[in-house]
Formats: structure tokens, sequence, C-alpha cells
């Protein structure tokens, strides 16, 4: 049986982002084996771009390893600036995996 589409706007997934050993080295493995391309990179983290999705690069010790979903971050906390230009709140979902809820950006 199918179900009626739902006419509500669904939140955006912006990242996920997953820990390496050494943010270069992941870099250069993604890029060599899919199409995909840089948005961003240093020494502590990178941001790829799929066709439908961003994946981050992240150090443990500079950053958690996340989602990131498009959205208002005072509504979740106090939004804090990052070096990219972009501002959000981390919260954590029930079972403790960290969740960046991002401002959108003006493209």
């Amino acid at each position: 049986m199918r179900q009626a589409p739902n006419r509500t706007a669904l939140d955006t997934l912006d990242h996920v982002a997953i820990s390496v050993r050494n943010v270069a080295e992941s870099v250069r493995w993604y890029t060599t084996h899919f199409k995909c391309r840089v948005v961003y990179q240093d020494a502590t983290w990178a941001l790829l771009e799929f066709g439908n999705v961003r994946l981050a690069f992240v150090i443990p010790e500079q950053h958690p390893p996340h989602i990131a979903i498009l959205g208002d971050p005072a509504a979740h906390g106090e939004p804090k600036s990052h070096r990219d230009g972009t501002s959000s709140v981390y919260i954590k979902d029930p079972d403790g995996t960290n969740v960046e809820i991002l401002a959108p950006t003006a493209k």
C-alpha cells in the first residue's frame, strides 16, 4: 500500500563528519576513488562535496564526529561562530550522537 506524499518540507542534512587519522590522506583517497570536490581543507578537517551531500573528515582532538542538519542554531542553544564563517550549536541525540544544528549560508 502506497502512502500519500507528505507535503511538509523536510529538514536538510548538510554533512556527515567522520573521524580520520590523517585528513590529507583521507581527502586523497576519496578524491581518487570518487567523483567529489574539496570545498575546504586544512590539517584538522576537510569538507568534500558529492552530488547529494557533503562529507567532512575530522580529527578527534579537534572536532567530534557528527551529523549536521541545517536549521536555526539559536533554537537549540548559544550559537558558536566557526573559522569558515558558519555558525552552529552541537546537541546530542538520545544515543549520544553529536548533531550539529548549522545555520544556512547564502550560496
